[in-house]
């Protein structure tokens, strides 16, 4: 009878084993459960989030799917501390064991499934927990996938072990975890909770980070702190028993409070949003189609069609591929993109924003339109009128497109646009709870003024800072490369260099009166002028370039061609269609983006060569691997002697004229620079450029009936110049940046402006000068 028993139970064993055996065939085959190819295996499909990378080498944000935000971080980048961590408190035998701990898992068998201990810790290895998170994370959704799980992860824990090191499954174990806040991978989660590298993390720091692997939910140092200490604490003494740390060492540690420098990755928010977002678009846009336009965005298409054809970082994603011949993409290739912006002038940029906007501008604005029915809006306009404004306002916001699609009409709608909420606004001193109804927040929220800033260097194109509004959460349009607005007095430098490649000089004389211009329709246009100095007097072409004069603005139109000056517009790199060939033009009613405009006054700093700007030096591939370089676009649009007579005349503007301004804030640096002003302030400008920066400025309303009701606060050197300025004496304060006062423009020696004069000459050869051909 004990025979059979016997018998019986080496039968039982054996059918055991061969049971065993075929059901670790079949996993291993694929035939049960789920078994990645092996080139999965070999290589796992992460996904790694893209780095933009400012020029000083600061991590200026990230593009990722939601919960992918995972940058990757070699093994020779993780900090030793880390790495006995893991090892002492998941997987003690780790570097002793092919994938599977037997001795651990034996152990989990004895005190789990036969005494029931909870407390007799987990059998899983490093390896197993990896090929859990790569593979089998999703499969138990059945009893039959819950009793294969651990099979299969024991099954792909011994194939890892097999194609892989030891330190590349650790490496790939800290890559793929999960620290929870949008912390995906060790590197961003040191960035997220410690503000440092991976290899700057102290020993607390990798014991924390290191404990929220065992359930990051209920160890998260931001909603749990003393109970995720608790749980550092744990990795520290492990770490002691491993022999990794003394009982001093682990003592003291344990002694420490948790501190957390906690950052959570928003692409709402951090260091040049506008900037990472305009790229993003540009990166990832596609091969324009005329056929997805409509006819209102025709001008759309042809920037794009250039921008495809012309800048190849423009759609770069579609015209790169990997090597295995599908496109790259910005959310999951784990690119480094290496940017020109510089993070100490994209924060003196965005704080000079924040100084003269938000500390100043602003509650002058908010103070003229307090007790106005139509606030934001003009006191003198009609309420009828307004009410237009805010409907249409009304008609392109989400909520309003949400009821439409849900069946809701008219009547519905604009009850739940009048019916008061709890809401959370924003302010430039934070965000504030309140109760007012959604129209009123639209009408609340078009009160802020907007700006948009760039600045970039001459010589090579290089955006140094760049702004395109106020706060990217809440007001995401962008106003420094993707607006356009009216320039005003900003294109009268393009006038006057039309003059002087017409044989114009500065020193050229022009009485100083009203200027009457006969249209091409046979009517007339008189334009108004703010300036009423030295009426009836003789004053040079400088002083009226200086003093933004009208009249004499006017007067050169009399003599030069309004074709010939949209083509010169268009040479320094105006890509707006729509600019009418009418005398009006010298005042600047045209639209132009902060990014047109600073462009093309390159060409002043760079003896007549324009630079289109740079946004990216270079983008590598995870590994490192060199993908694309770009390169300066550069493009010659006047004479170097023009130039030098127009560096006289912008000079005059900043020492002698409308931009003089500058020098109360300090700056005394060799510039030249140009205001401008829009009907009714609804636009105010400035650009400015030293040898070796330029920079401008646009601010103004969310919509152009938004404006100041008096230049006083409205015009271009009360509202623009001081962003500038700020901007300006900041970076001039920074010796780490290089940029000096004491620069000069590089003029020839004995240079004479007043050498080539005569209007007479200007006139003889205005039609014999070839500017048609090459303006047209």
């Amino acid at each position: 009878m004990i025979r059979k028993i016997i018998k019986a139970l080496w039968i039982l064993l054996a059918v055991v084993l061969v049971v065993i055996v075929v059901v670790f065939v079949s996993i291993s085959k694929g035939w049960i459960g789920y078994m990645p190819p092996v080139e999965d295996l070999e290589n796992p499909n992460y996904k790694f989030a893209t780095e933009l990378l400012s020029e000083d080498g600061k991590v200026l944000g990230t593009w990722s799917y939601s919960k992918e935000n995972r940058i990757y971080t070699s093994y020779n980048e993780l900090p030793p501390s880390i790495i006995k961590a893991l090892i002492a408190t998941e997987d003690v035998r780790f570097k002793k064991h092919s994938g599977i701990d037997a001795k651990a898992l034996f152990r989990a068998f004895v005190k789990r499934g036969l005494l029931f201990q909870k407390n007799a810790g987990g059998g899983s290895t490093l390896s197993q927990q990896l090929a859990k998170q790569l593979y089998t994370d999703e499969v138990a959704k059945n009893t039959l996938q819950r009793l294969l799980q651990k099979p299969i992860e024991w099954v792909i824990a011994v194939k890892l072990e097999r194609y892989y090191t030891k330190e590349e499954i650790l490496n790939m174990y800290l890559n793929k975890f999960d620290f929870l806040n949008n912390a995906v991978g060790v590197k961003t989660a040191a960035h997220t909770y410690f503000g440092c590298d991976p290899k700057d993390l102290k020993v607390e720091e990798a014991a924390t980070l290191v404990g929220m692997c065992k359930n990051p939910s209920l160890y998260n140092p931001v909603r749990n702190n003393e109970r995720t200490r608790g749980r550092r604490n744990v990795v520290l003494e492990q770490m002691r028993k491993a022999g990794y740390l003394t009982q001093a060492e682990c003592d003291s540690l344990k002694a420490l409070p948790l501190k957390l420098t906690y950052t959570r990755v928003d692409h709402k928010e951090g260091l040049a949003t506008y900037f990472r977002e305009y790229l993003r678009g540009v990166m990832t846009a596609s091969k324009p189609d005329k056929s997805t336009y409509r006819g209102w965005q025709m001008q759309k298409y042809y920037e794009d069609s250039l921008a495809w054809e012309n800048n190849p970082l423009y759609g770069w994603c579609a015209k790169n591929k990997k090597a295995d011949g599908s496109n790259y993409n910005v959310y999951t290739d784990g690119l480094k993109i290496y940017t020109t912006i510089n993070s100490h002038m994209q924060e003196y940029a965005e704080e000079a924003v924040k100084e003269h906007i938000g500390g100043y501008l602003q509650g002058i604005f908010f103070k003229e339109k307090e007790g106005s029915k139509n606030a934001p809006y003009p006191r003198a306009m009609k309420a009828e009128e307004v009410k237009n404004l805010l409907d249409r306002a009304m008609k392109q916001t989400d909520r309003y497109r949400r009821m439409k699609a849900a069946g809701a009409s008219e009547a519905e709608i604009d009850k739940a646009f009048h019916t008061p909420q709890e809401m959370t606004v924003y302010s430039w001193h934070g965000l504030r709870d309140t109760v007012m109804t959604p129209l009123d927040s639209i009408r609340y929220y078009k009160m802020f003024l907007r700006t948009g800033f760039l600045s970039m260097d001459p010589s090579n194109g290089h955006v140094k800072a760049y702004v395109g509004g106020i706060d990217y959460t809440y007001f995401q349009y962008d106003m420094a490369m993707m607006g356009r607005r009216q320039v005003g007095s900003t294109i009268k430098p393009f006038l006057y260099t039309l003059a002087m490649e017409n044989g114009f000089s500065p020193c050229d004389e022009v009485r100083h009166v009203e200027q009457t211009v006969l249209l091409e329709d046979g009517n007339t246009w008189t334009p108004r002028n703010a300036n009423k100095k030295r009426y009836g007097e003789m004053v040079t072409l400088k002083w009226g370039l200086a003093n933004s004069d009208n009249w004499i603005s006017a007067y050169l139109m009399t003599k030069l061609n309004p074709y010939n000056l949209v083509g010169l517009i268009h040479a320094f790199g105006v890509e707006n269609k729509n600019i009418d060939p009418v005398p009006s033009l010298c005042l600047g009613p045209c639209d132009i983006s902060v990014g047109e405009m600073v462009s093309a006054y390159t060409a002043f700093a760079n003896k007549g060569i324009r630079v289109s700007p740079l946004f990216v030096t270079r983008i590598e591939d995870s590994e490192g691997n060199l993908i694309s370089s770009f390169s300066p676009r550069m493009h010659e649009v006047v004479s170097a002697t023009s130039v030098y007579k127009m560096l006289v005349m912008l000079r005059a503007v900043i020492n002698e004229g409308t931009g003089g301004r500058v020098r109360r804030y300090g700056i005394t640096a060799d510039m030249g620079g140009k205001t401008g002003t829009t009907n009714d302030n609804s636009d105010a400008w400035f650009i400015g450029f030293t040898p070796s920066l330029v920079s401008g400025c646009w601010v103004g309303g969310d919509d152009r009936d938004i404006h100041f009701g008096a230049m006083t606060y409205g015009q271009g050197a009360a509202a623009a110049l001081p962003i500038w300025a700020i901007y300006m004496k900041k970076v001039f304060a920074d010796p780490t940046l290089g940029y000096k006062q004491d620069e000069t423009f590089d003029l020839p020696q004995g240079f004479d402006p007043c050498s080539e004069t005569s209007e007479e000459s200007a006139d003889s050869t205005q039609e014999n000068n070839g500017l048609d051909d090459l303006f047209n």
